[in-house]
């Protein structure tokens, strides 16, 4: 799959990013995958999820796709809890996730892989 081009290498990523925000944010709902509907949703968002996150590695370097999925993934999960369930970190967790997109960017920016 190498005759991909990188545009669409990033597209794949956000399409993993936003399926696994998905996944992630509404996985309380499931209550234990108790509930169907719900359960039904994060199963099949993650599935996606990882079959676009494999494409995109296919393409970009394995470090900079799961760093940048990692921490943008994390991030909105956290900001998800903040709005949906009120659940506020406390100012280390604050710095820790700002550190983490910190570090994605300089991978993305510096850490160019030969």
């Amino acid at each position: 799959m190498k005759n991909l081009s990188l545009l669409s290498g990033y597209i794949y990523l956000i399409i993993a990013i936003i399926t696994g925000i998905a996944a992630n944010g509404f996985l309380k709902t499931t209550e234990s995958f108790t509930k169907i509907y719900p359960s039904i949703f994060c199963v099949t968002s993650i599935l996606i999820c990882l079959f676009c996150l494999s494409k995109s590695m296919s393409i970009i370097p394995v470090s900079t796709t799961y760093a940048s999925y990692g921490a943008l993934t994390i991030t909105a999960v956290t900001l998800f809890g903040i709005f949906k369930y009120n659940q506020i970190p406390n100012l280390l967790g604050t710095l820790g996730l700002i550190l983490i997109v910190f570090g994605v960017v300089l991978l993305n920016v510096f850490g160019k892989v030969k």
